[in-house]
């Protein structure tokens, strides 16, 4: 089997509330914006991936695709070790391309793609719902929806003004006490002092984790950090690949690891981690980009069948108007079933590809 084509559609879709409009302190968004791959074989089998794309500059559809068919046709679209030994290209690409082939994989075996994983041990995927930068009585309200709806756990964004983190995190207690396990996330927007104020001041509230407050590097400040609170240290933007995955092991610098898809260069390198973490004793659980049905796929595939990813998994899924695949996944009391048919088990739909397509 030979790849005869591929092409990337930059796709954007509408937000609805309550994730919409999603405040983070870098930046707001009501939509998603997202690279769909599609690549076709001469054994008729066509795969799709995905991979994020939100906020990029410069950002071509059409230069992604000259530069996936350069590298990629004529290849065989099974032999992933080929590929990602051979791949020169940006990760984020890389990545997309990665689910495609995996997904061509599962087609030509007939089975999905945890099976070639080597099994499905969670036969539903539980979510962590996400939430953008609240006010106190907003971040009450959403948390107290989120409960209605069946999840267990929260994660905000946060970091734009230490004070409004804090009156966002007694928001959502005071509605809803412990009902939900709660995760927040200021992405690197703090020193490593000020990240220290900010965890002990968050130890009465008893968060699951506080992700990256700091800068990804250097990790002794990481590993320092952890010392000074008893509120968990989960670290997201210093995991890039499996190596950084055992510099952080080695430093002791969180107890939580998150990767992506689309920063680890594909499904595989996240299989790696969670097995790495697995061992170590650190649990793991899948980051997200915003993502559409391709990449929440390979979220459930990796999740349903990798034991490191032991806790809620991170999903915006619920807060897309709409999906550029034919069926979308459903969720239900805040889990979604890991697909069972071949491959990813979702196909890309080209009339709403061509609805949302982004001209670039």
């Amino acid at each position: 089997m030979r790849v005869t084509d591929v092409t990337v559609y930059v796709v954007e879709v509408p937000q609805i509330a309550p994730i919409a409009p999603y405040r983070s302190h870098i930046r707001s968004s009501s939509t998603t914006q997202s690279a769909i791959v599609r690549i076709d074989t001469d054994a008729g089998l066509t795969g799709w991936g995905e991979h994020n794309v939100n906020f990029l500059p410069n950002l071509s559809g059409r230069r992604m695709t000259a530069d996936a068919r350069a590298f990629l046709v004529g290849r065989d679209p099974l032999n992933l070790n080929a590929f990602h030994r051979d791949c020169p290209l940006e990760t984020r690409l890389k990545s997309g391309l990665e689910l495609a082939l995996l997904d061509i994989c599962g087609k030509a075996a007939n089975q999905p793609v945890a099976q070639l994983l080597g099994g499905i041990i969670r036969p539903r995927v539980e979510l962590a719902a996400c939430m953008g930068i609240q006010s106190y009585e907003r971040a009450g309200e959403i948390a107290s929806l989120y409960v209605e709806q069946g999840f267990t756990t929260l994660k905000t964004k946060a970091g734009s003004d230490m004070q409004e983190d804090l009156d966002m995190v007694r928001g959502i207690h005071d509605a809803v006490g412990n009902k939900l396990k709660l995760r927040i996330d200021p992405n690197r927007a703090y020193t490593t002092q000020q990240g220290a104020e900010l965890a002990k001041r968050l130890e009465p509230y008893e968060l699951e984790y506080l992700e990256q407050p700091i800068p990804a590097e250097p990790l002794a400040e990481a590993r320092w950090l952890r010392e000074q609170s008893r509120t968990p240290l989960a670290l997201n933007e210093s995991v890039t690949d499996p190596a950084s995955v055992l510099a952080i092991l080695q430093a002791q610098a969180a107890a939580f690891i998150l990767p992506d898809t689309h920063i680890a260069g594909g499904i595989l390198p996240c299989v790696i981690i969670g097995r790495i973490c697995e061992a170590a004793g650190v649990p793991c659980i899948m980051h997200c980009g915003h993502d559409l049905g391709p990449k929440t796929a390979a979220m459930l595939h990796v999740a349903g069948a990798i034991a490191g990813y032991s806790l809620a998994n991170d999903s915006t899924y619920y807060g897309l108007e709409d999906d550029i695949i034919t069926e979308r996944l459903k969720i239900e009391r805040g889990t979604i079933a890991v697909p069972t048919r071949p491959g990813l088990g979702v196909e890309g739909d080209p009339e709403r590809i061509k609805r949302y397509l982004v001209d670039c």
